[in-house]
């Protein structure tokens, strides 16, 4: 999602301080643990790299990498579990001049979830992954669903996010006539109805307070997804935000993807069409 204004100035304050430094050799040491990962196994890494920086050949890097391993060691140890978004996390020598020591160490929780995970030893710190989160982010919402499974999910900037999975367990059809089956389509057709609904509900709570909600992309197979619009439980702002439905062979967090993939066409006619009103604006104010 968007960042908020404070914690924007928070990213950036925090990215300029780390990109001034480099250091004179290879001792900057980035790693990025992203968000649910088990922070027990980053400690074991860092020990691993600490034994293996042993065999760096320059007396003063290989202390100064030791050193940087250490003080990194001591933050993982000390967290029970890795923050809600992930973390980054930063140490080494970053004196400009040669044979003085100045080191730092950082551990930077990012305002939005951390899905890379990296270790590094560079004359620099890799800050990519956070300067992304700098970007502006384009949000669709993603609903992709059969007659006995639904899952929604963001589309946020080019990363999927999971909201939510729902099963319906709606019982397939009978091939047995009489009343019987009459009855068995009426209570089938009803359990859809409730299904139907329970969607609508859950993209209600998910997809209503999206300030930068640009549109909605619904995928699935067969005629489920139509009969989902049509049936009209969907308040009418989101409604009116569906700019597709695309065939996708599956409703789980797969179909997602696959919906995002089958809807390249539909996305980048809406940057078009954003290109043109950026331009409009611009002409208009000229």
């Amino acid at each position: 999602m968007t960042l908020t204004e404070k914690e924007k100035i928070k990213l950036e304050d925090f990215l300029d301080r780390m990109r001034n430094y480099k250091a004179r050799h290879t001792e900057l040491i980035t790693v990025l643990v992203p968000t649910g990962f088990d922070i027990n196994l980053i400690t074991k890494q860092l020990e691993s790299e600490k034994s293996t920086s042993a065999n760096i050949k320059s007396t003063a890097t290989r202390k100064n990498v030791k050193e940087a391993l250490e003080s990194l060691i001591r933050i993982t140890k000390g967290m029970k579990l890795t923050p809600p978004n992930g973390v980054a996390l930063f140490a080494g020598n970053v004196s400009e001049t040669e044979g003085k020591n100045e080191l730092i160490t950082e551990a930077f929780e990012p305002p939005e979830e951390l899905n890379a995970r990296l270790y590094r030893c560079d004359q620099t710190f890799v800050l990519d992954p956070l300067e992304e989160m700098m970007e502006e982010k384009e949000v669709y919402g993603l609903i992709v669903i059969e007659l006995n499974e639904a899952t929604l999910g963001l589309l946020i900037g080019k990363k999927i996010k999971v909201l939510n999975n729902l099963k319906s367990y709606i019982p397939g059809k009978t091939h047995k006539g009489g009343q019987s089956a009459q009855r068995f389509v009426r209570i089938r057709a009803g359990l859809a109805k409730e299904y139907f609904r329970k969607i609508a509900d859950l993209a209600k709570k998910e997809f209503t307070d999206l300030k930068d909600l640009k549109g909605i992309l619904v995928g699935g197979p067969g005629p489920t997804k139509e009969d989902f619009i049509k049936e009209g439980n969907l308040p009418t702002r989101l409604q009116n935000q569906i700019l597709a439905t695309k065939d996708i062979g599956y409703a789980d967090e797969h179909g997602l993807e696959l919906l995002v993939e089958g809807s390249q066409d539909v996305l980048a006619e809406q940057e078009i069409i954003k290109e043109k009103k950026v331009l409009e604006k611009f002409f208009n104010m000229l």
